[in-house]
């Protein structure tokens, strides 16, 4: 739901950077190295980002945990883990120190210029239905606000990973998220091409499903096969559809169900074009299952920038 317009940022240090400045004033750009690792979960990662080598990266963890003397990240030869104090010091300070960044680059700013970097994490689906309507116009707006997109299909805890915001289905953010509507309500569908309803005959209860080739993809935060969601009244189906064709690529799907390779589960409007034509025809309609939409949400109106504020405006408006 639209929660309003956000609150001004307030630049506020908190009491963890407070006790690292006093500790020592050199810690603050080791804090900086440990919230890159702990959001990239990568030493590599972390370097490449900030333009130093991972020695250092790494001695500077080292000597930020040397500090606090507790374990803040836990190393195996394959991965990088945040400890539960980590955890407790990237949720305090990582806000802090993004907060005073912007501060120090709007410090930089011409009257009435907003000057910052605004970092979203974006489903792929959403990207050019989405987002791409926004960005044009945001960014001739404001040319000094750098944005970056990260298109990933998986749940995202955008705190704890660095993001400023995000856009998902509202079902799949948390209730303590500030939500903000992008689109109107839509729904996913079965589509299929003529030519493999001629063959194969047309669905008439989502039953029928489970006797037909359906190009499928698996679940982003599980990894199972999806169960395709239709809807009637009050009733609900989840069908563990079946197929020699699975791909996370929904483009991939829909051309190949264009070329009638069998039945996908998609999207509307990322079908709309081809229903329209008629290369593809909608199956099963009467249970199409039906969402909010996809809306941006954030953490916090006291934790944002100027730069996530303006962006707000700019998705409102759109909406």
């Amino acid at each position: 739901m639209d929660k309003g317009p956000l609150a001004l940022p307030q630049y506020e240090i908190s009491g963890w950077a407070i006790k690292l400045a006093f500790m020592n004033p050199n810690a603050l750009p080791q804090l900086n190295l440990f919230l890159a690792v702990a959001r990239l979960r990568s030493f590599s990662g972390a370097a490449r980002e900030l333009g130093v080598s991972t020695s250092a990266v790494s001695q500077g963890v080292r000597q930020l945990e040397e500090l606090l003397r507790v374990t803040l990240l836990t190393r195996t030869t394959r991965s990088v883990a945040v400890t539960a104090a980590g955890k407790r010091l990237v949720d305090s300070a990582d806000p802090a120190v993004r907060q005073a960044l912007a501060a120090l680059a709007q410090a930089a700013a011409g009257p009435g210029e907003t000057v910052g970097r605004l970092r979203l994490s974006v489903p792929n689906v959403a990207v050019p239905y989405v987002l791409a309507p926004i960005l044009p116009s945001f960014r001739e707006r404001h040319p000094r606000i750098d944005v970056e997109v990260v298109a990933e299909d998986r749940l995202v805890d955008i705190v704890a990973e660095g993001y400023d915001a995000g856009i998902r289905l509202t079902e799949a953010i948390e209730r303590d998220m500030v939500q903000v509507r992008l689109t109107d309500a839509f729904r996913f569908v079965v589509v299929g091409a003529p030519s493999y309803l001629a063959r194969h005959g047309t669905p008439e209860r989502p039953e029928d499903l489970l006797r037909h080739e359906c190009l499928t993809f698996r679940s982003p935060t599980t990894g199972a096969l999806y169960a395709w969601e239709l809807e009637r009244g009050r009733r609900n189906w989840r069908l563990a559809v079946r197929g020699g064709v699975v791909t996370n690529n929904g483009q991939l799907r829909l051309s190949l169900a264009e070329q009638g390779a069998g039945l996908t589960y998609v999207f509307e409007p990322m079908a709309s074009d081809a229903l329209r034509s008629g290369r593809l025809q909608c199956v099963l309609e009467a249970y199409a299952a039906k969402v909010p939409g996809f809306f941006l949400y954030y953490p916090s109106r006291a934790q944002s920038s100027a730069a996530l504020r303006l962006f707000v405006e700019s998705a409102k408006g759109r909406a």
